[in-house]
């Protein structure tokens, strides 16, 4: 073997070495959009079930105008938040004003017996768990897309094709640990 054909084999192997990593980046920021895509989904779905629950709440406690126009507001402002950021705020929200609902219902033993109320909250405590499942997928998504694009030499291949760390999608934060306050 020449000199030339050693460095043809060098600059070959460095050209499929940045290809492969290119295509890993691809994957990975494709994974953390699908992650969030499916966070979306668990999240309209927990969207569809709230006036209903609200409307059930409502026959048995009608005089809590001011909780049910809470959680209204919650909702509505979380399905219309963009960006990570923006939506897992408007989520802590959402759950606090939910809280406060359910903290109601508790007043109202007819109300928790209802097959309705009962089947709303089985359904809406279901959406929660794929909501906490699909999060921590996208979260594992963005920790892997994050850490590559930290990673030397990886990192020279990330700048070059402008690929950016992403943000987790964390719902949790200092109010979200506090207990609700309800008053009448």
């Amino acid at each position: 073997m020449n000199t030339t054909q050693i460095v043809i084999g060098i600059a070959a192997g460095i050209v499929l070495w940045g290809i492969v990593l290119y295509n890993r980046f691809v994957s990975l920021r494709n994974r953390a959009k699908e992650a969030f895509s499916d966070i979306a989904v668990q999240l309209k779905r927990r969207y569809d079930l709230i006036p209903n629950l609200v409307e059930t709440v409502k026959g048995y406690a009608a005089h809590e105008r001011g909780v049910f126009e809470s959680v209204t507001q919650a909702r509505t402002k979380a399905m219309g938040a963009t960006g990570t950021h923006d939506r897992a705020q408007a989520e802590n929200m959402l759950s606090q004003t939910l809280k406060s609902l359910f903290a109601v219902a508790e007043n109202y033993p007819q109300l928790q017996s209802s097959q309705n109320f009962l089947e709303l909250q089985r359904e809406l405590r279901d959406a929660e768990d794929k909501i906490q499942a699909a999060r921590r997928f996208m979260n594992t998504n963005v920790m892997a897309l994050n850490t590559m694009i930290e990673s030397f030499p990886a990192s020279f291949i990330a700048n070059a094709f402008k690929f950016t760390k992403e943000e987790f999608f964390e719902i949790e934060d200092e109010a979200q640990k506090q207990t609700p306050q309800v008053k009448f």
